[in-house]
């Protein structure tokens, strides 16, 4: 009896440590060495967004210009919708230079997470470790320090539609992208599950009454 229960526990605790993002994947062998994302990529294109940003019941509206300066190097401007600038960063290779940021955001923890969320998504190449499929979705497996990447790609179109970021057990960041024309996503969250910090991005590119704020 008492070696039936030992074997109940460790069947459960094993269970409770069971990723929830791979459990209804079937795995496949690897036919790519590397996933590219493609979102952010156009050298010749100011990615322009209307931004929401909450951090610990905090608000921080305005405009978030994306920008690739050129491969491997992306600059993320953030700024009030008056021009009022408030985050000035650059993602170069894998490290990030910081122009400037308003005493509000300047919060290490904020900063730093701000920072690896912004890698996220615009790091363009991605090692893959491991593949799987769910119905309409390939999904490209990949390793950043001690985390691990998903990205579920649509099979029937090729595009991005999110990305999920974890540990060995949890889900730690979800990133959807919504209304998708070609490589631009019109529409992007992106949602922690462990702290209270949440960006919403929908594009608003250039128009004819407004002059598009430029991050040179």
């Amino acid at each position: 009896m008492r070696f039936l229960l030992i074997k109940a526990l460790i069947i459960a605790s094993l269970s409770s440590c069971t990723l929830s993002t791979t459990k209804h994947l079937t795995a496949i062998t690897p036919d790519v060495i590397n996933y590219h994302n493609g979102y952010f990529s156009d050298l010749d294109k100011d990615y322009i967004y209307k931004a929401n940003i909450e951090v610990y019941g905090h608000h921080f509206g305005g405009l978030m210009i994306i920008k690739k300066i050129k491969n491997k190097h992306h600059r993320v401007v953030f700024t009030t919708e008056f021009g009022s600038k408030m985050l000035d960063i650059e993602l170069i290779d894998h490290n990030f230079k910081t122009n400037f940021i308003v005493d509000e955001l300047n919060k290490k923890m904020v900063l730093n997470t701000l920072k690896k969320d912004f890698k996220l998504i615009l790091q363009e190449v991605h090692k893959v470790e491991k593949m799987y499929k769910k119905k309409n979705f390939i999904v490209y497996q990949s390793k950043t320090d001690k985390r691990y990447n998903f990205f579920f790609v649509n099979d029937y179109n090729q595009q991005l539609d999110s990305i999920v970021n974890t540990s060995k057990t949890k889900e730690k960041v979800m990133v959807s992208f919504k209304n998708v024309e070609g490589l631009l996503a019109k529409e992007l969250s992106i949602v922690h599950k462990n702290i209270k910090l949440t960006i919403d991005l929908k594009y608003v590119g250039k128009t004819d009454n407004t002059e598009s704020p430029n991050p040179k």
